[in-house]
């Protein structure tokens, strides 16, 4: 959905960058299973920590596999059933209701991407939908009350951080052990609120000049550039609970991903995107290199 939930490569073992690499190619190949080759189109790094966290402490079986743009050269990717199957049925379900509220957001010709994408993959949220009715009922009802916020021209970040991080943790309740479905609806919900924020700030200046509603230019009216710190504070503070529910989970293999995540990606995605450098991030998505390297540590 946003592409802020990065690993830092050059902090991760050979063997957890094949761990992250098979996660993210695996769940490729089961929106394709699942979807359609359109639905691979929804690949984003956010669903990849999302897989992440639905897979079992257990050492993953990683086997070559091509496709479409590794036809020659095939990638190792993690068994495309389970959890990976899951964060593509997850996938489907949030990036439908996403465009739909693109949709509700724009006007006139600037709603024909969103318009375009959500038919292209309507037939794939239906199906998604169908087999996790609860999860698509949370996204919609908590949307419509983010929808609803936004059209009040809601000053509270609090408020609006709550609807959509209330989204993650409906994809939290998909998994299927208690404990840890307990942990992820706690993490996810953070995450969630951290991600909102994020991507607020990150629009600031492409919301002020099209007019577009975000919670931080009706929360500080004076400008919220100068109130840096104080949203950084708040960031950080959603930050640290996802640390301390993480605390709580084994991730068996995935443990060093999970943490190079938690600790050094998402702390390094914040402080790019509050110095305004947020197009880097664009720039490395375009070159198809998701994780951060250690020149944006911070």
């Amino acid at each position: 959905m946003f592409g802020y939930v990065r690993p830092i490569r050059d902090r991760l073992s050979p063997e957890e960058w094949a761990l992250y690499q098979g996660a993210y190619c695996g769940l490729c190949h089961a929106l394709g299973a699942g979807y359609g080759p359109l639905a691979r189109f929804t690949l984003n790094y956010d669903f990849t920590f999302l897989a992440i966290l639905l897979s079992p402490p257990e050492e993953p079986e990683l086997r070559p596999r091509r496709c479409l743009v590794h036809p020659f050269r095939p990638r190792r990717a993690a068994d495309s059933q389970g959890a990976l199957a899951l964060a593509a049925d997850t996938s489907m379900i949030l990036t439908w209701h996403k465009l739909r509220d693109d949709i509700l957001d724009r006007r006139g010709p600037g709603q024909m991407p969103s318009r375009s994408a959500a038919l292209a993959i309507g037939r794939g949220y239906r199906r998604a939908a169908a087999l996790h009715p609860a999860l698509d009922g949370c996204t919609r009802e908590n949307l419509d009350r983010l929808h609803r916020l936004e059209g009040e021209r809601s000053s509270s970040i609090d408020r609006t951080a709550d609807a959509f991080a209330a989204i993650l943790r409906g994809a939290g309740g998909e998994a299927a052990e208690e404990r840890q479905r307990r942990v992820l609806e706690e993490l996810l919900y953070h995450l969630g609120r951290w991600i909102y924020l994020t991507d607020a700030w990150d629009d600031l200046e492409q919301d002020r000049r099209g007019g577009q509603y975000n919670p931080l230019l009706y929360r500080f009216p004076d400008g919220p550039e100068g109130h840096r710190e104080e949203v950084g504070r708040t960031m950080t503070h959603s930050v640290r609970l996802c640390q301390s529910a993480a605390a709580l989970a084994d991730f068996g293999p995935w443990q060093g991903v999970v943490d190079n995540i938690l600790y050094l990606g998402i702390p390094a995605v914040q402080e790019l995107v509050l110095s305004g450098r947020g197009k880097e991030l664009r720039r490395q998505k375009r070159r198809g290199d998701p994780p951060l390297h250690r020149e944006n540590d911070t």
